[in-house]
């Protein structure tokens, strides 16, 4: 990738990294009583918000089956509304039996289980605890006296400072590389029906084949396309790193070259997976 690197996508993360987060005259020192006293606080939070979740009755789904529609047109005119503008909405019985079954998983449910929600919410909060390490500049890390009151969304006003200012930092150069990126796109003058044919973001590689031809098969479920077959014809493969097969498209950079392209390929997994192949023509369909 020239433009798209695993660096910009990693920027790309580190962007909001002061979200949600407010100043705690408490946060300049290691305060075991307050962290106790801010965790009670967001736990009670969490329960209260997964019990309302748990107790959402799916009925509310049923409630548009026969309700009576008018024209868009017709109810922001102000004219007359005849029957003709109006139509009764029939659920399809495939979708209202889906709901139903919704509702008998609903009526025949346990009680909600408090101490599983607490156990799953300090189990979560634990991870992100160590999770900070990765996510936060070092020496801002390291200015803070309890990660985990930060993680609460707690910090003192310095750090919200600093936070803020490399945001918007990492936002101006990630909009400068973008910009960059899309005026080198248009200059390859690459047909739009090519250009389609390597749209596969959130797609999830199923199978990667190399040999005569590159042939890569995807899970395209939660994607925007069915396409789940791509096929690179008479390949160069130039660049080929970190397990493929398993991880998800991410973003792709295409580029002319005299006989043919030269598709970059960045996948999201761990570590970043990376593809460049050179070929004469690409395929793409829906097996």
């Amino acid at each position: 990738m020239k433009y798209l690197t695993k660096e910009w996508v990693e920027m790309c993360q580190k962007t909001g990294l002061h979200f949600g987060l407010r100043v705690h005259s408490g946060a300049y020192e290691l305060d075991e009583t307050l962290f106790q006293r801010l965790y009670k606080r967001k736990e009670k939070e969490h329960v209260k918000q997964e019990r309302e979740i748990y107790n959402m009755d799916p009925r509310f789904m049923l409630e548009h089956d026969g309700q009576v529609l008018t024209r868009v047109d017709k109810a922001f005119s102000g004219e007359e509304v005849t029957e003709e503008d109006q139509m009764v909405y029939r659920m399809p019985p495939e979708e209202r039996a889906h709901i139903e079954k919704l509702i008998a998983a609903y009526d025949a449910r346990p009680p909600f289980d408090e101490k599983k929600c607490k156990d799953e919410y300090k189990e979560m909060m634990e991870w992100r605890f160590q999770n900070q390490m990765e996510r936060l500049p070092q020496e801002i890390y390291k200015q803070i006296a309890d990660i985990r009151v930060f993680t609460l969304g707690y910090c003192t006003r310095e750090i919200l400072r600093q936070l803020k200012k490399q945001s918007a930092e990492h936002t101006k150069e990630i909009e400068r590389v973008g910009q960059e990126y899309r005026a080198v796109m248009l200059k390859q003058n690459i047909p739009d029906d090519i250009l389609r044919r390597v749209q596969f973001h959130d797609c999830t590689v199923t199978e990667l084949l190399t040999g005569e031809e590159v042939v890569m098969r995807f899970d395209s479920r939660g994607s925007f396309t069915n396409i789940n077959k791509l096929t690179l014809v008479a390949p160069e493969i130039i660049k080929q790193e970190g397990e493929i097969a398993g991880s998800y498209w991410l973003y792709q950079e295409l580029y002319r070259i005299d006989n043919g392209y030269e598709l970059h390929v960045l996948f999201g997994g761990e570590p970043t997976p990376e593809l460049i192949v050179r070929c004469t023509n690409i395929l793409a369909e829906e097996e």
